[in-house]
């Protein structure tokens, strides 16, 4: 009877691995744009990067209840490292990107010590306080990291050693999409597997899953590892394809930008923030243009809307009555 169980399990997982045609058709549209749409393809490669590290939060956030606001740290340190390597050491972009994720990765077992204790307060506080170290110790090896000037000069080589960075940034977004695919494919198939069951249940209920045997300990250094390199990854990305860093990447609003991504694309899903990070940027870059002083004050306007009228409701006007779908 167990065993039943545990094959019809291991069934209904391997059933939500297996993609849907709506989605071949999203990731398409995606490659498509740089060359459908050559003016937007600097926006396309930011979208794309911010998606990654939307999505890297959510795996913290939607998947395992670890609230953060610090998430930045990664994605800075990944920034940091890629544009450090690139200019001291070598400017291939991949190689540099491995380090990247690696330190990342590295800062972030390091960090996941942090959050094992405490409410989800202290883990916001814990979490923005690390944040705040690694911008304040940027800003002080301004030898190393340009400070408050950014870390200038940065020239990376060609993708693969054949495709060269352009002024119109295709190359740059088609190289972003190709690594958030990759990444992609290794979070969907780490939240769609017996781990990723256990992180949900470990979202759900911390205590009962302690009871039931699972080692909620090494489940969330390991999660809270893979998040950070992941998003070290985003920050090397954005690094990469700028061919700067300043301290920005390691700024609180960073954190906060992406938690609003999430909040307005949903929790739990991986394309949620794939959703927020393209409603967000578009909303940014339409309303600074309209109102470059107040463009704040609307997104924040969107904000308390999902909240207080909820995201369904907005997206679905024929209830604002009480009438359903």
């Amino acid at each position: 009877m167990a065993a039943g169980k545990g094959l019809d399990f291991q069934a209904a997982l391997l059933r939500k691995t297996r993609w849907r045609p709506l989605e071949f058709v999203v990731w398409l549209v995606a490659f498509s744009l740089p060359l459908v749409m050559p003016s937007h393809a600097l926006m396309v490669n930011e979208i794309a990067i911010v998606a990654l590290f939307a999505m890297s939060l959510d795996l913290i956030l939607g998947y395992t209840g670890i609230v953060s606001l610090g998430h930045a740290a990664f994605f800075g340190f990944g920034a940091y490292a890629a544009a450090l390597f690139a200019k001291l050491v070598m400017p291939d972009p991949t190689v540099g990107l491995l380090v990247a994720i690696v330190l990342s990765g590295a800062i972030g077992a390091l960090a996941s010590v942090t959050i094992l204790r405490g409410s989800d307060l202290t883990r916001l506080m814990v979490t923005l306080g690390t944040a705040l170290l690694l911008l304040e110790l940027a800003n002080k090896l301004d030898w190393l990291t340009g400070g408050a000037d950014g870390l200038q000069g940065v020239v990376m080589g060609p993708v693969l050693g054949m495709f060269e960075f352009d002024l119109f940034g295709r190359t740059a977004a088609w190289y972003s999409l190709s690594i958030v695919l990759l990444l992609f494919l290794l979070m969907r198939r780490i939240v769609q597997s017996p781990f990723g069951a256990t992180l949900k249940a470990i979202r759900d209920n911390r205590l009962r899953a302690m009871a039931i045997g699972i080692p909620v300990a090494s489940r969330l250094v390991t999660i809270y590892t893979i998040a950070a390199a992941i998003a070290g990854a985003a920050g090397a990305l954005l690094a990469q394809t700028t061919g700067f860093a300043s301290l920005d990447v390691l700024a609180f609003d960073r954190s906060a930008d992406v938690m609003l991504m999430l909040v307005i694309g949903g929790v739990g899903w991986l394309y949620g923030g794939i959703a927020g990070a393209i409603v967000f940027k578009l909303l940014q870059d339409t309303l600074s243009t309209v109102t470059p002083q107040y463009w704040m004050f609307w997104i924040g306007l969107i904000l308390v809307l999902l909240v207080l009228v909820g995201r369904d409701r907005l997206l679905k006007p024929w209830t604002w009555f009480g009438r359903r779908a």
